[in-house]
């Protein structure tokens, strides 16, 4: 059982989303953050790498093994409790293994991608894998809305990346360029995502809706407040990038908007760019949802 909130520590945006969750879906969200954060925490540490790999490689056996091991290693625990909801929910173990494949794929010594297609791809691994896990969570059964819940993780990470660019940078990880040209481009390139993630929130369970739209909402004024940086120079002044509790008012405010909004809006099917089609073409989509 997992006593340290990872949510309200590690994830204040969704966090604040989380507030409008029913208390047990919140605590389901809870133990898929504590699990990712764990992962995410091996091989962000700055111990040595041969260490690293060998903690993950604990963590990746149990998850291979698909079984709740005895322990009161807390980190362990997180794992076990992973694995108990995925069983609940319905979560497949391809989709665990994405994830695993996307995080052990930092651990080198130099991260420097080329491609956009390596920059996608690792996107879906790393968070289009969470947010289906997530929607998994919220009992959608809808494809499209699975679908959607993929592009909004993938949004989300694009975003992370392009905040996050310099403090990457000085762990040896270039996801993209550094300039303020490239980092513009990542934002345009979630906000294809953020976009096509719209529509499919209707066919999410009514009363998870909201939650979600405000997620979407605070997550996506992050890349706006990046760009109203203008360049790089502002861009390095200006830190750690986030959404003030103020800003997050006036988000929740918006999404009513959205909610709304969504009553009107037809079911599409976005995932027509070449963006999704280089995704699809590496991962087998349809064997996950």
């Amino acid at each position: 059982m997992i006593k340290k909130n990872y949510l309200a520590t590690f994830a204040k945006s969704f966090n604040w989303a989380g507030f409008f969750l029913p208390k047990d879906t919140y605590e389901e969200c809870s133990k898929l953050y504590a699990f990712c954060r764990i992962l995410d925490d091996v091989a962000d540490s700055g111990q040595d790498l041969e260490i690293k790999k060998k903690k993950f490689n604990e963590i990746k056996d149990i998850i291979k093994l698909y079984e709740i091991r005895f322990t009161d290693n807390q980190d362990m625990l997180v794992v076990n409790d992973m694995i108990v909801l995925s069983k609940n929910k319905n979560i497949k173990k391809i989709i665990l293994n994405d994830l695993i494949e996307g995080i052990e794929s930092d651990l080198k010594k130099e991260v420097n991608f080329i491609t956009i297609k390596e920059l996608l791809v690792y996107s879906y691994r790393v968070a289009g894998t969470v947010g289906l896990m997530m929607a998994k969570i919220l009992d959608v059964k809808d494809s499209r809305a699975l679908l959607g819940a993929i592009d909004l993780g993938i949004a989300m990470q694009l975003t992370n990346i392009a905040r996050d660019v310099i403090e990457d940078q000085k762990i040896g990880r270039k996801y993209i360029e550094g300039d303020f040209k490239n980092i513009l481009a990542t934002l345009q390139l979630a906000d294809t995502f953020y976009e096509s993630s719209f529509s499919s929130i209707k066919k999410i369970p009514f009363r998870y809706r909201f939650a979600i739209l405000v997620a979407r909402r605070v997550y996506r004024q992050i890349g706006r407040k990046i760009t109203s940086k203008k360049n790089i120079e502002n861009y390095r002044k200006s830190g750690k990038i986030y959404v003030n509790d103020y800003g997050k008012i006036y988000q929740t405010v918006l999404s009513l908007g959205d909610f709304i909004k969504l009553f009107f809006t037809n079911l599409e099917n976005h995932q027509k760019s070449n963006e999704h089609k280089i995704i699809k073409e590496e991962i087998g989509i349809n064997e996950r949802i």
